[in-house]
């Protein structure tokens, strides 16, 4: 049972930010290795700062500590696990993008009340000089981790026709995809003990629905709790791990504590009804042709040649003669630049935008995007009923959701299997002590 909280603590999120910045542990030259995991070793202040997290995730939640030893064991097979990501995240050289770290760097300092990483890098520095590259380091390791976990795990759910078809026909996907719902939302978050209130609130919830006086009474000073009506509104404009959460519930009822990075959220369905709503979407009829750099094609080479392919439309010439004979997009040459019906959100924003900018049977002038150089005509448009296209789609995504922690761990029991470890302290390999 303990190993399976344990499990669970460690498993509540990938982004791990409940870094101890008031005492970090950096490794010092006499400090021992007590595992080698591929090419990289796990130290003893590694193993020794991971054990003080889990401790203060059980403390948190007034849960009992384990023996010290299985404590230690499951803090390294953490750790093991971790360091066995990061060698796929290097292999692979996935990197998450600069804005993305900022923003994930400035949420950790917001919940000590620091709002700007300037302030948050002075105030760990200043504490032990080096402890703001540290923190910053660590949190794009568990950037990178997440994201080729989504690119990884995703790519491993199989969803058949058959699936999408099978749920639509249940009360679950009726409500999902069909009708909108009236709910109330709370967020819990915070620095303080959010598992405890979240359980509060939730108990309290079920008979209240004064989602803003029960905001101002459970939040103090290292705990905020934030309350909204949300209205009736579509399942599909609420984020889709909430939705899923919601769809099943009779009115009256309020979800399990959901846990996520920004905190733990909890909704209650007032009312539902049903949406005749359709999902109607303007769709462009176009053609384009493309020119790429390459190595044998400088760009001011491609930028010259759209240019000369432009005055020659102009000039009359006709566009799916000039398409087959120049375009570097092949699929569409061999149809004369044809693209078929497009649909919103499918293009490049620099294709999608000068689409949508162009009048019907008129030639846009060259434009530039990460594949090269343009030039499209949209020769039609119209609305269309994406009704079914669009709840299909909502399916897959509710069962992907579904789908996804079997999965992750399935290919984290696989990157665990094919690393290479060794354990320097007998007493800490769970297999020698039969754990």
């Amino acid at each position: 049972m303990k190993t399976t909280q344990i499990k669970l603590l460690c498993k509540a999120s990938v982004l791990a930010l409940s870094i101890s910045f008031a005492a970090p542990v950096f490794a010092q030259n006499s400090n021992e290795v007590v595992a080698v995991v591929d090419n990289n070793v796990i130290l003893k202040s590694d193993l020794a700062q991971s054990v003080a997290e889990i401790q203060r995730r059980f403390q948190a939640q007034k849960q009992e500590l384990p023996p010290q030893q299985i404590l230690e064991q499951q803090a390294l097979e953490q750790l093991i696990i971790r360091q066995a990501q990061l060698e796929q995240v290097a292999r692979f050289n996935v990197k998450p993008d600069e804005k993305a770290l900022n923003d994930a760097v400035l949420s950790v300092a917001s919940q000590s009340g620091i709002k700007s990483l300037a302030a948050f890098q002075q105030k760990l520095d200043a504490q032990q000089p080096g402890t703001y590259a540290a923190v910053r380091s660590r949190i794009a390791e568990d950037l990178a981790i997440n994201r080729l976990r989504q690119q990884v795990v995703m790519s491993r759910i199989k969803i058949s026709d058959k699936d999408v078809a099978n749920f639509l026909r249940t009360p679950q996907g009726q409500a999902a995809l069909g009708n909108q719902v009236h709910v109330l939302h709370i967020r819990v978050s915070g620095s303080g003990d959010i598992q405890t209130t979240a359980q509060q609130i939730r108990k309290e919830f079920s008979n209240n629905n004064d989602v803003k006086a029960l905001a101002k009474e459970f939040s103090s000073n290292d705990v905020k709790v934030d309350g909204a009506d949300m209205g009736f509104r579509s399942l599909s404009n609420i984020p889709a791990e909430l939705a899923a959460r919601v769809s099943p519930l009779d009115v009256g009822q309020t979800t399990d504590l959901i846990t996520v990075p920004d905190g733990i959220h909890i909704l209650k369905l007032i009312d539902r009804k049903s949406s005749e709503q359709k999902a109607i979407v303007p769709q462009y009829q176009t053609r384009h042709i493309l020119i790429q750099p390459s190595e044998v094609v400088s760009p001011e080479n491609a930028k010259q040649t759209i240019d000369s392919i432009y005055k020659r439309l102009k000039a009359g010439e006709d566009f799916a003669v000039l398409a087959s004979t120049f375009s570097n997009d092949t699929g569409s040459a061999r149809d004369g630049g044809s693209l078929g019906w497009v649909t919103p959100g499918v293009m490049v924003p620099e294709f999608e935008a000068k689409m949508k900018s162009t009048a019907k049977g008129q030639i846009s002038e060259p434009f530039q995007s990460q594949f090269g150089w343009h030039i499209l005509e949209v020769t039609d448009t119209r609305q269309q009923d994406m009704t079914s296209q669009y709840q299909e789609r909502m399916a897959r995504q509710i069962l992907g959701e579904r789908q996804f922690d079997t999965e992750l761990d399935s290919w984290l029991r696989e990157v665990r299997n094919n690393a290479f470890v060794e354990i320097k302290d007998p007493s800490l390999d769970r297999k020698n002590n039969g754990k």
